[in-house]
């Protein structure tokens, strides 16, 4: 079975820099998508980054594209987003997923939850002013 877990969340100031974790357990990381959503109270599930881990493609959303880097390490099966210059419309709890179906280019893949999709619990980034 699948197991997400995240990590690294803060409660940061706007200009300040994180970096999130996620151990990935159960799951075989060879040539396997995977990526980070967030979702601000009250709003949508936003995708910001996904990575294959083949190493053929990164995705980033507009709103973060330039400031966050995903990337991973296979001997640690961990998945990464190091995220730079945060606002504050980055606060959110943020999710790792192991993606298996939606679209990539275009996030539709957020619009398909688990248990298609694999999300972990999440983390909390909160960025202040």
């Amino acid at each position: 079975q699948v197991h997400l877990m995240e990590s690294g969340g803060d409660s940061v100031q706007a200009g300040g820099n994180l970096t999130l974790s996620c151990v990935v357990s159960g799951y075989d990381l060879r040539r396997k998508v995977m990526g980070w959503l967030r979702q601000a109270p009250g709003k949508e599930r936003e995708g910001v980054a996904v990575i294959y881990t083949d190493g053929t493609a990164l995705t980033y959303s507009d709103s973060v594209k330039g400031r966050f880097t995903i990337s991973f390490d296979n001997a640690k099966n961990t998945i990464f987003l190091q995220m730079n210059n945060l606002k504050p419309e980055d606060t959110a709890m943020y999710y790792c997923a192991a993606i298996r179906v939606g679209e990539i280019g275009n996030m539709g893949w957020v619009r398909t939850p688990p248990p298609a999709n694999v999300w972990g619990q999440g983390t909390l980034v909160t960025i202040s002013s």
